[in-house]
């Protein structure tokens, strides 16, 4: 069995040093760190989770991290709860009559930013990761040290507990609605960033759905960040060229609000002129004009259930590793040219 004294052999450190890497800790030089890191990952060196126990006391916090993918907010990350809001909420609900307090932190993908997702762990009883913000090789290390569970992460990987929403089939339902109940064939795709799992499962999804509909392409694919000044710098991609596509189908809500307004700023008439939708459902999505058509995410569900999933690996730090997978549900409103309620 690999011990932390082979680790430190191989990585050509002291054990102290590897300790800290383990931690955490930020005294340790960043290149130094993924050296070590490198050699456990190589190694399979997982520690003792009964030594861990003898230094570790119980300090009654969930450390929750999660990604910052745009500086410059603007009305709608401004005014109104997001996908990360409500995974907040969700989560500090599910911990309400524990002893348990929630800790956050939230930055841009990095090396700084991982940094203090390590610090803020040693801090914490257990972890809570929106999206995963860390490699597979740094969160196997880190679920090596204590309870993580992610949240909207790759279905596929083994490390930790993972919930996420379903994608393929929100995705699948909504482009078919374009496709089959509008007859549109020209459709965009405004896609979300390449490291985001929830990104890149709806952009296979809308790919699959488009090539099995006779007639229907793909006209272009745009990428974004999630933010709503992405989506305003997509709608201007598309308003300098020659024909607008049918339908622009956004990877997220933020994303489609920005591609909307900047089309109406354009004199563009959405629906008539071309159909605008989105992905998850926040507040915003409801009450611009028109209602933008979308697919409703269970926030509370992922968030909650997540959190509960943490307690009880806390208590059991031996389960197994399980992926559930949320249901989504499409929510059709007027931006996809559906008659409004009522007409």
């Amino acid at each position: 069995m690999t011990t932390i004294y082979d680790v430190a052999r191989v990585a050509g450190v002291s054990t102290a040093t590897v300790s800290r890497v383990l931690r955490g800790s930020e005294l340790v030089h960043a290149d130094t760190r993924q050296r070590v890191l490198g050699v456990i990952a190589e190694l399979g060196y997982v520690p003792d989770a009964s030594a861990r126990g003898l230094t570790r006391r119980r300090k009654d916090i969930i450390a929750l991290a999660g990604l910052v993918r745009s500086t410059d907010e603007l009305d709608v990350e401004r005014s109104s709860l997001l996908f990360i809001d409500h995974l907040v909420h969700a989560a500090e609900h599910a911990l309400r009559g524990t002893d348990y307090s929630l800790l956050l932190t939230f930055g841009s993908r990095g090396e700084h930013f991982e940094q203090r997702v390590r610090a803020i762990a040693g801090k914490a009883d257990g972890l809570l990761i929106a999206e995963e913000l860390l490699d597979r090789a740094d969160l196997r290390t880190l679920a090596a040290q204590l309870p993580v569970v992610v949240i909207a992460g790759s279905p596929d990987q083994p490390v930790t507990d993972v919930y996420l929403s379903d994608n393929t089939s929100g995705m699948t339902a909504l482009t078919g609605h374009l496709t089959g109940q509008h007859g549109y064939r020209r459709l965009c795709f405004v896609a979300g960033p390449k490291d985001a799992p929830d990104a890149q499962a709806r952009y296979s999804a809308f790919e699959q759905a488009v090539a099995g509909s006779p007639g229907s392409s793909i006209d272009q694919v745009i990428h974004g960040d999630f933010a709503e000044d992405s989506g305003i710098a997509a709608a201007r991609i598309l308003l300098g060229r020659t024909a607008l596509p049918q339908a622009v189908v956004c990877a997220n809500d933020q994303m489609a609000i920005g591609v909307l307004r900047e089309l109406q700023r354009s004199g563009i008439r959405v629906p008539a002129d071309v159909a605008v939708t989105g992905f998850d459902d926040v507040y915003p999505s409801r009450v611009i004009d028109p209602a933008l058509t979308t697919v409703s995410q269970p926030f509370n569900d992922l968030g909650g259930r997540a959190a509960v999933r943490l307690l009880a690996r806390i208590d059991d730090p031996a389960l197994a590793p399980v992926t559930e997978v949320l249901p989504t549900q499409l929510v059709i409103r007027a931006s996809c040219g559906c008659p409004p309620p009522g007409d």
